[in-house]
């Protein structure tokens, strides 16, 4: 199922899209028992996902998509973690060794915008950056979870920009800001939905790429994932609690605006999608 967040007439909604940018079934319409925060969806468990299904199976209470906004399909989780450096041919495009762990750092939920709201453009910054990313969305609390089942704490997979600010992050702003180069306002826009695990045939397989203006800058593939999903939640949990509605970023394939010859950077004005077949694509316009 592909679970959208939305706002019609005022109010906000918790739904199902029954097709990639087609009609969606309003949950809380057809179930007044539904949160209508994703959050609170998935801390209900293996009931919610019952009267989810049985609410696409009855077909009521369906709504367009053109007469919606599409808000984040989550922003009230308590952890939004990153991976760095997590694939083969964007430490390639580096000339770095491959990490024999896994990079953590975090983005804060406040970071958090809709797949078409714009991205503001902070006024400490002049080397603004895209990074298209796999985004695991936790299903149930975990702490020290064995490889083995860490695919029973996942509940499905989005898209996020890790929208990066070079100059703080990596070149000179005191040393390196990781926090601030990664955590501005709307540094995260996440979406269009989140498609269960049963959705994805195999996550670790789809085409990952990035637009800018309409020019392809990132294309590859979640092959190249030197870490995977079950092997990031196993080495996360050694050092903290996973929660229901958790994000972990996966990273980001190679053609980042950084690393290009010479660098490019994003300005007002300029479109970028970013996109994951089977998931779907982000449009978000600098201003």
């Amino acid at each position: 199922m592909r679970f959208v967040q939305f706002e019609q007439n005022g109010e906000r909604f918790l739904g199902v899209e029954l097709r990639y940018g087609g009609d969606i079934i309003n949950l809380n319409q057809a179930n007044p028992s539904i949160p209508r925060d994703m959050r609170s969806f998935i801390e209900g468990g293996h009931q919610m996902l019952l009267a989810a299904k049985s609410a696409v199976e009855r077909g009521q209470h369906i709504v367009k998509n053109e007469s919606i906004k599409l808000l984040a399909p989550i922003a009230s989780c308590d952890k939004v973690l990153c991976i760095g450096m997590n694939y083969r041919d964007h430490c390639e495009e580096q000339g770095a060794p491959v990490p024999k762990e896994p990079l953590v750092f975090n983005k804060f939920p406040s970071c958090i915008i809709g797949p078409l709201d714009d991205v503001h453009y902070p006024k400490e910054t002049e080397e603004l950056d895209w990074e298209v990313e796999l985004v695991i969305v936790v299903g149930r609390e975990g702490k020290d979870v064995s490889v083995s089942e860490a695919m029973n704490y996942v509940f499905g997979y989005t898209v996020a920009n890790d929208v990066s600010a070079r100059d703080w992050q990596l070149s000179g702003k005191n040393s390196g800001q990781w926090v601030l180069g990664k955590a501005m306002d709307d540094f995260c826009p996440l979406g269009p939905a989140i498609v269960t695990k049963e959705g994805l045939v195999d996550p670790h397989n789809l085409g990952i790429r990035t637009r800018v203006n309409g020019v392809t800058k990132q294309n590859s593939n979640t092959n190249q994932l030197v870490f995977q999903t079950q092997q990031l939640i196993a080495f996360i949990t050694r050092f903290m609690t996973i929660k229901p509605g958790d994000l972990i970023l996966t990273g980001t394939p190679p053609g980042v605006g950084v690393f290009r010859k010479p660098p490019e950077y994003l300005k007002r004005g300029d479109i970028v999608e970013v996109e994951i077949d089977d998931i779907g694509c982000l449009k978000n316009k600098i201003v």
